[in-house]
């Protein structure tokens, strides 16, 4: 084909197609039966092949309309979502960026992750959100939100339409309080073995990593806390209540601001953490900003 898509032609294949005839595709169009099917005739002349078969009063796509068919439905379903999207875009003012981040990421990377995207040449105004991973994507699905951040990328699993941007990853340090730390920091990793253990809740992916290495270690220590707030994991190990992991990309800042002390590292276990947007390709400036930082310096040879 060599001329590009005329797409009011594609709009009325798009709407026989759904409707099931070209009169019904009519009365919805408010477009004459003969109209649509002179612009289905042209349509066809471009492919180069049939697009609908007959079948008793109605029409039945061929395998070319079926191939046809779900482009167009991705062309409109994508029309659909950039309305809704201008919709909730300022006319004055700076831009709004809404960014929700799973509950369970640590706020120092979180705020690493998204500051470059408060020093682009457009003015931003950033909303910070958090929650569960599922509840975040679904704002994500409805436009609410602009970025997802977290640790576990979307899956078929999650019945939302949404994208994955793998921004880097990052070991795994053990901290405790310096007492605790001077007791279990001799013999790592063994020492974890009966030690009290601060852990994130199991919904998150890292947790699963840990318990999986912990068992082939043949190491059990005592769970005395679950969170899914890495916040408050840290205020616990923080108070001497046990030992706790984070990300090693931040292993400096944790033990500064918690008075914490490191009693060793894992390297071989890889933190992953994702950017997930509604579009493929990344176009927003500031979604291209926050990937191009974390990537080149946050999370560079962690």
């Amino acid at each position: 084909m060599q001329e590009s898509f005329n797409y009011k032609h594609l709009r009325y294949f798009w709407s026989v197609a759904h409707e099931g005839s070209i009169a019904k595709a009519s009365e919805k169009l408010h477009i004459t039966p003969q109209t649509i099917s002179g612009q289905l005739s042209l349509l066809e002349e471009k492919i180069g092949n049939p697009l609908f078969q007959k079948e008793g009063r109605g029409l039945r796509l061929t395998d070319t309309g079926r191939l046809v068919l779900r482009y167009a439905d991705e062309i409109f379903e994508l029309g659909n979502e950039l309305n809704d999207v201008l919709r909730g875009v300022p006319t004055v003012g700076p831009a709004e960026f809404i960014v929700s981040a799973s509950s369970g990421l640590p706020k120092t990377i979180v705020h690493k992750i998204i500051e470059p995207a408060l020093h682009l040449d457009q003015e931003v105004s950033i909303t910070c959100l958090q929650g569960p991973v599922d509840t975040i994507l679904a704002d994500l699905a409805v436009h609410k939100v602009d970025l997802v951040l977290s640790d576990t990328p979307v899956t078929g699993a999650f019945s939302v339409k949404a994208y994955n941007h793998l921004l880097g990853e990052s070991g795994i340090t053990f901290f405790a309080s310096p007492m605790m730390a001077k007791r279990y920091k001799k013999n790592f990793p063994w020492s974890l073995n009966n030690a009290p253990l601060l852990v994130p809740t199991k919904q998150n992916e890292i947790r699963k990593e840990i318990d999986y290495w912990l068992n082939e270690q043949n190491i059990h220590p005592v769970i005395v806390g679950q969170f899914d707030d890495s916040a408050l994991l840290k205020s616990f190990g923080q108070s001497g209540l046990g030992i706790f992991f984070m990300s090693s990309a931040i292993e400096d800042e944790i033990c500064e601001t918690f008075n914490v002390r490191s009693i060793g590292s894992l390297h071989h276990i890889k933190q992953k953490y994702y950017a997930i947007s509604a579009e493929r390709r990344v176009r927003h400036p500031a979604v291209a900003a926050i990937c191009h930082t974390a990537r080149a310096s946050l999370f560079k040879s962690k």
